[in-house]
């Protein structure tokens, strides 16, 4: 149970961080595009990372039943 706390913990960092930089990507989108490209690229990294938290949350939901 407790792996399954801290998987939990670090999606919804990983949601929360997401947010924020695809929230700076569109601020900056005209302003500086360079920091928009930056903030759109860890933001698309993140994702990355949230998909395959998904998959291990669903792999191990699956081999608890």
């Amino acid at each position: 149970m407790l792996r399954i706390n801290q998987i939990q913990c670090y999606k919804e960092y990983l949601e929360e961080r997401y947010d924020r930089l695809i929230e700076r990507s569109n601020d900056y989108r005209y302003v500086d595009e360079c920091k928009s490209d930056r903030s759109a690229f860890k933001a698309m990294k993140i994702l990355d990372k949230l998909n395959k938290i998904k998959y291990l949350n669903k792999e191990l939901s699956n081999s608890a039943m």
